[in-house]
């Protein structure tokens, strides 16, 4: 009805020191959550199908639909395993949704997907991100639905339960002839534009009766002439379920816009029908019918949300209503009162220190150090025997306790706070411990607590579901947010008792295997990740495994035989662990010490003693793969040990200067290593290493030892210890004695002369342009390119420096065989070449950083096929079934000139005026992206199975992008390209491209980056453009990588922008731009004020409307200390705002023109509107006839 009218709200560790590496704990492989306490499952929104989600928790809600579905067996649809036999035929989606249907009742996860739904539908990804009509959904579903079930007993099924008569009549006043014509109907279609609710529709729809008289008579087909008469319609036959469809969505002629119509519409909960039909003689109970769906749409006509207030009609779900529960838990408190008294309750003491906080929620752990401040003992000592621990006692009052969405924060629902703050004695109310006791899939049911209507009414809002009051529903008779759809069932209709409160009633046994299968495997999925997430490895040094010597701890045999691996629970205690280690070691004698130990270069060091066996590892600090030192905290081997930072041993390089250059190779001194404690005094040291007397010189920067780097200790400076004077591990120091201090020049306290570590290597060629082979040496460092090497050669040989472009040095080996080439970007010391190394100088180029050189032969002997060699690319493949991509290279809009408009852009690409073009339809102006932007480097094929890294290798290859500079993939970021511009950023180079449902035609532009980038699921990235201070202009835009994890708030993003911008939180304005409306959009200031009514609800996220905060996203910054205007808009937004505008007029009269040309035309015809094209919903079905 609308196509694509509507856009979604988008609401989508340590190394181990001694080789145990630990594999890193990836978040996507966290398990779903589980149900919460409703015992309802949601729907994940696959980015824009909010509005599919609410009509199959509709669909879902009509137990009748659902067991219809349900009585159609494999014998009749097929399975789903033979889907892929060309020749079974399978009616998958009705399949499909019984799985659903099946996940979303007996499932124990917080939301289920409808990816496979949607697959079935033929819809892709962009069809997913694309969010269409709820009401156009529900006819073109129940028409796929027709049309699978063709052949099957469940071939009426639609029918059965929807389908209505709707019959009109013209009555001629003369001779009394009825004309008559009926009309099928699914939904009923009902105005809301000056209407004041249902019953007045249906009254103006089927009571009044339209009169032809005067000038405007009927032709009536008995009398042969015109005459009076009478028109009206009336309901003929009445479903079991009746769907009313609201039109909220009007088209303002005068304006030429859509707009949204947010009256009060009001609809009963029951509806007596019979005033609207055609026999009214039947009983009441015949026209009665009661509302058990509202699906609902926030927002406007051009951006909106879908969620859906559903009546549980079999009370599957855990309905609790905040009053009843509080009266529930006053109650008890009262009645536990007396032992509330001998046995002070930690309810209260935490709603106590909860009500006391101005901010509305605090971090768990600052919550137990404010318990500890109050009661002078920590809640592990004295509640978690009897209540457990703190964070779970927490989760187990969700009633009274509210946790964050990432819960580290918790706060006190607003009831509770303000009842705790009226008790006049200062006391809150009291109760006994309770435990969360909703549990899935038992006969053990919490109690159900009613309504005073005995309904049970929840609002299913995608992944979320909670309970609502039926007074509720009331709320959305106007307004934005406001009833679009509406679901009666009859009265008559009633459910069987064996059906009330079980989920598993008339579900087919296949899918109750499948789905207990499921059960058990998401369980084990939880404790596995449960395990992972909180289980920390320790590696244990046992002391008996150990010696002290040369200032450090060393094992007595290896590094493995003298650790022990063990795993603990994080949240388990220091004394926990304690006892785990003594059953580990049932041998041991005596105390039992536990260190924190750190190896380091010169050995293992000890450092605190860990204490406190009431405090849990976690908050003790002891991290993932942290090493512990067992002993009886006195010595080791008999050797007392010093612990402690102060007396950590330091590696020291020690530096002599050699009598002569041993074997001409350069190396000019002799190099030991010796162990201080960096408490040692510098004076100690000397005496040490130089007992004959000397100096000694430090190197002041960096690694190499040239003269200028070193510097000498002056005699002050030995009463200072190894520390104070910067000797770290690795330092090297100079000993010089008092015939090698002609070297130093004491004045200025540096080395006067130090030469450079230089040798040579071999070159023989290979070329052959004389007649016999050359060997010549190359004088070169560690640091000598081999480029340098190359040309030094060539000019040795005499040869013709043309030769340089097409030649290349290849190691020999022993047996005088050519190794690979050397690339020529490459040191010495990065190609790993030995001093002295004999290298071939050849014809041929030498492979670059990104290509492989390889050893090949043709056929099966490899003896007598002569071996060949080949140079390709290190993303080339070998697979077969290839995707042929085509590749677009973004060009940076920091090339533009200054002045030069930014902000007309969409995901980082700038929108040319020029570029505007009118669709044949005429309707709105659409943008087309030139050249100047995208640059088209041509296609590559790769593989499905393929990551998104190789594909940005691969991309690196062509030769527009090897223009720019790009050292590794993740320099290099990936949209897929929609209408020639960026549309979805593609995340996670591990990820196969299989996994992101590109589509067979899908497109991608490559954007290169300055450093790194590894963006996360919960990762924005807006570009943000700072106003130029007194000019209608932005400088170039930076991007921003915001984390929205916790939230996605306002005031979260002011803080964003404003750090990112250097500016006070309170000194900037921002804005978001809309590029297709030429519009800056505020994003509120965290200033304005606002009700206490609005302040007490939660904060919309910016991902919602109106903003739709998404990828690429451009955001405008006003600085207010030099530009006080707040005005976001520029030069170029007025000039696309009136071409806009002369559009519309053109439009309208053009539209006037047509009217007084053609007089035939009827008035309705008249108002019928020209629209471009819009992308129509589409299911795709098979032929089952």
């Amino acid at each position: 009805m609308f196509g694509d009218l509507f856009e979604e709200d988008f609401s989508f560790i340590s190394n181990n020191h001694f080789g145990k590496g630990k594999k890193s704990k990836p978040r996507d492989s966290e398990p779903p959550p589980p149900r919460d306490f409703t015992n309802l499952s949601g729907i994940k929104n696959q980015g824009g199908t909010c509005y599919l989600n609410s009509l199959l928790q509709t669909l879902l809600f009509t137990p009748e639909f659902r067991e219809a579905l349900f009585s159609l067996g494999p014998e009749e649809l097929g399975s789903l395993d033979d889907s892929s036999k060309p020749d079974a035929k399978v009616r998958i989606i009705p399949l499909q949704l019984q799985r659903l249907f099946a996940q979303l009742l007996l499932l124990d996860q917080q939301a289920a997907s409808t990816t496979d739904l949607t697959e079935s539908f033929g819809w892709n990804s962009h069809e997913e991100m694309r969010q269409h009509d709820v009401q156009e959904l529900n006819r073109i579903l129940f028409s796929a639905l027709e049309t699978s079930l063709v052949g099957t007993s469940g071939r009426d099924l639609i029918k059965r339960l929807y389908h209505g008569i709707v019959v009109n009549q013209i009555v001629c006043k003369e001779c009394k002839n009825i004309s008559e014509r009926q009309e099928d109907f699914l939904d009923l279609t009902v105005a809301v534009k000056g209407v004041a609710g249902l019953e007045e529709a249906l009254w103006n729809m089927y009571v009044e009766e339209e009169y032809f008289e005067n000038e405007n008579l009927y032709r009536c087909g008995a009398c042969d002439k015109l005459v009076e008469a009478s028109k009206s319609a009336k309901l003929r036959k009445l479903p079991p379920f009746l769907t009313i469809s609201l039109l909220r969505f009007n088209f303002d002629f005068e304006k030429c816009e859509r707009y949204k119509e947010t009256s009060c519409y009001t609809f009963p909960i029951q509806i007596n029908l019979r005033p609207f039909c055609e026999q009214t003689e039947m009983d009441d109970s015949e026209y009665m019918y009661e509302l058990f769906s509202v699906i609902i749409h926030k927002g406007g006509c051009y951006g909106g949300h879908y969620h859906v207030y559903i009546r549980d009609v079999d009370e599957l779900g855990n309905w609790q209503l905040q009053e009843e529960e509080d009266r529930l838990i006053e109650d008890t408190a009262l009645r536990d009162n007396e032992n509330a008294k001998e046995v002070e309750n930690p309810l209260a003491v935490l709603k106590g220190i909860l009500s006391e906080e101005e901010s509305k929620q605090i971090p768990v752990d600052q919550l137990g150090q404010k318990l500890l401040e109050k009661k002078g003992m920590s809640w592990n000592k004295k509640y978690r025997k009897q209540y457990g621990a703190l964070r779970k006692y927490l989760q187990n009052h969700p009633h009274i306790f509210q946790f964050s969405p990432d819960e580290n924060k918790v706060g006190l629902k607003e009831k509770h706070k303000l009842l705790f703050k009226s008790d006049s004695q200062g006391q809150g109310l009291q109760s006994p411990p309770q435990k969360n006791d909703v549990q899935w899939n038992s006969e053990k049911k919490p109690a159900r607590l009613r309504d005073s209507s005995g309904c049970h009414w929840f609002d299913l809002n995608d992944s979320k579901v909670q309970p609502i009051k039926e007074m509720d529903i009331e709320k959305q008779f106007q307004g934005k947010e406001s009833a679009y759809m509406l679901f009666y069932r009859k009265s008559q209709l009633k459910r069987p008792p064996e059906a009330r409160g079980n989920p598993r009633y008339q579900v087919p046994e296949h899918l109750l295997n499948e789905m207990n299968a499921a059960n058990t495997e998401l369980q084990k999925k939880r404790a596995e990740w449960d395990s992972a997430n909180n289980g920390i490895d320790l590696h244990l040094h046992l002391s008996s495994c150990y010696k002290f010597h040369n200032g450090a701890l060393h094992p007595s045999l290896t590094w493995k035989e003298g650790v022990v691996d063990l795993t603990i629970d994080r949240r388990k205690t220091l004394g926990d662990l304690r006892q785990s280690v003594f059953q580990m070691l049932e041998s041991w004698e005596g105390d039992m010490i536990l260190s924190i130990a750190k190896p380091l270069p010169a050995g293992l060091h000890l450092y605190q003693i860990l204490d406190g066996d009431e405090l849990t590892l976690d908050g003790i600090g002891l991290a993932d793969g942290a090493d512990v030192f067992v002993w009886n905290g006195k010595e080791v081997g008999g050797t007392k040990v010093m612990t402690g930072a102060d007396h950590e041993p330091v590696v020291i390089n020690v530096l002599r200067l050699a009598e002569y250059n041993e074997g001409g190779k350069g190396q000019h001194f002799t190099e030991s290593q010796h162990v201080f404690s960096c408490s040692t005094k510098l004076g100690d040291l000397r005496r040490a290493l130089a007992p004959s007397g000397g100096i000694i010189l430090k190197n002041g920067s960096g690694p190499d030892k040239e003269a200028k780097n070193w510097e000498v200790f002056l005699e002050e400076d030995m009463k200072e210890t190894v520390k104070g004077v910067g000797l770290m591990d690795g330092c090297s120091v100079l000993i010089l004695d008092s015939h090698d201090q002609s070297f130093v020049n004491m004045s200025s306290g540096n080395l006067t002369a130090f030469t450079y570590d230089i040798s040579w290597l071999q070159v023989k060629n290979f070329c052959r342009t004389q007649d016999e082979e050359k060997h010549v040496k190359i004088t070169a460092t560690v640091e000598t390119v081999m480029s340098d090497i190359k040309m030094k050669a060539i000019r040795e040989f005499q040869l013709e420096e043309e030769l340089a472009n097409d030649s290349c040095l290849r190691p020999v080996s022993g047996n005088g065989k050519l190794l690979s080439p050397v690339p020529e970007d490459y040191t010495v010391k990065e190609a790993e070449l030995k001093m002295g190394s004999l290298l071939g100088l050849c014809h041929g180029k030498a492979p670059t950083s990104t290509q492989l050189f390889l050893y090949f032969i043709v056929g099966s002997d490899q003896n007598a096929s002569p071996e060949m060699e080949i140079v390709v690319e290190e993303t080339a493949s070998v697979k077969e079934g290839f995707l042929k991509i085509p590749i677009w290279w973004f060009k940076s809009s920091s090339h533009k000139k200054h002045g030069e408009n930014t902000q007309d852009q969409v995901n980082g690409m700038t929108c040319k005026m020029d570029a505007l073009q009118v669709s044949p339809a005429g309707d709105s102006p659409e943008y087309i992206y030139t050249d100047m932007d995208l640059c088209y480097a041509g296609s590559i094929e790769i593989a499905g199975e393929a990551s998104l890294e190789d594909l940005k290798m691969q991309a690196m290859t062509l030769l527009c992008c090897q223009e720019q500079i790009v050292p590794l993939p993740s320099f290099l970021r990936a949209w897929t390209v929609d209408s020639k511009r960026p549309a979805k950023l593609l995340r996670n180079n591990k990820q196969q491209l299989n996994d992101y449902k590109l589509g067979a035609r899908v497109e991608i532009c490559i954007e290169p980056l300055q450093k790194e980038e590894h963006l996360g699921p919960h990762e924005l990235l807006l570009r943000v453009q700072m106003g130029i201070p007194g000019e209608r202009d932005y400088y170039d835009s930076t991007d921003l990588v915001w984390d929205i994890s916790k939230e996605c708030t306002t005031w979260a993003l002011r803080q964003q922008v404003a750090s990112h911008c250097c500016l006070p939180v309170d000194k900037i304005e921002i804005a978001k731009y809309f590029p297709e409306r030429f519009e800056w959009l505020p994003i509120s200031s965290w200033t304005q004020q606002i009700s206490k009514r609005k302040r007490k609800k939660k904060q919309e996220s910016l991902q919602s409307a109106p903003y739709h905060l998404k990828d690429g996203d451009i955001i405008g910054v006003k600085n207010l200390l030099l530009d006080d205007t707040k005005d976001f808009s520029t030069v170029r937004d007025d000039v696309g705002k009136e071409k806009q505008r002369q559009l519309v007029l053109q439009k309208k009269k053009s539209r006037q023109a047509e009217r007084l040309q053609d007089h035939v035309f009827s008035e309705e015809k008249l108002n019928i509107k020209h629209r471009k094209p819009e992308v129509a919903l589409s299911i795709n079905v098979g032929v089952f006839r």
